[in-house]
């Protein structure tokens, strides 16, 4: 799996990959990463990527030469590279998406900045739009972190464990169940018992039936759908 960044300011992604998990997968070919400005595209000789919007509106856009220039660059080298933008104005991004889209080669993420992008360029690039949330970033850099991270740690061999994928948030439509460890006692707060008997079958049912209860507390339209399926 690779992934590449269209980005302005490569310096605000680049070091999320310098430790931990993500590091662990670069350093064993599991996944790799590049940059792509679009600065380096432009035929202004200014490099300026942004204009004003046409029909007026307050900020500037970023304008279509840049980024068309850079994505055909992209596809020349991989006409199979998978193209995500991440916007507000879109379908949210969900774990299953992550799932979905761990099984691609190639992702490449551009990251709009200013007021967005021309969307003659959305038009004419995306695969697919996505958004991590009902608010509003300064850029796409952090939406497509978070979209990459989530997408890698379902590619195989990028968790040691996985395990570690089954009993997750949002698998099966429901909440992760609460989990401890040890002290069985910390400032007299105590471990659910249950969870210290040793009988799985048991400890498995409580999980499930914790889980549900979160999820009815946090997010019950996730119960709901599961009703309905």
């Amino acid at each position: 799996m690779k992934f590449t960044f269209v980005t302005l300011f490569s310096n605000l992604i680049e070091p999320y990959f310098y430790d931990s998990i993500l590091k662990r997968a670069i350093d064993s070919n599991f996944i790799s990463y590049e940059f792509y400005n679009p600065r380096d595209f432009t035929k202004n000789k200014h490099k300026k990527v942004d204009k004003q919007m046409i029909g007026g509106g307050a900020g500037m856009l970023m304008t279509p030469q840049p980024l068309f220039d850079c994505l055909d660059e992209i596809k020349r080298k991989n006409p199979e590279a998978y193209i995500i933008f991440p916007l507000a104005a879109a379908k949210p991004f969900k774990q299953n998406d992550a799932k979905r889209l761990a099984q691609k080669k190639n992702i490449v993420f551009v990251s709009g900045r200013y007021e967005g992008i021309d969307e003659r360029v959305i038009e004419k690039y995306a695969n697919e739009v996505f958004s991590i949330g009902e608010f509003i970033l300064t850029g796409g850099e952090l939406p497509s972190l978070v979209m990459a991270d989530a997408i890698a740690r379902n590619v195989e061999g990028v968790l040691g464990n996985s395990d570690s994928l089954v009993e997750e948030s949002y698998e099966n439509n429901l909440l992760e169940a609460p989990s401890f460890t040890k002290p069985e006692n910390f400032q007299d707060l105590s471990v659910i018992k249950e969870f210290l008997k040793g009988n799985h079958s048991k400890i498995a049912t409580l999980k499930y039936n914790l889980a549900i209860c979160k999820t009815k507390y946090f997010r019950p339209s996730l119960i709901t759908n599961k009703k309905t399926k």
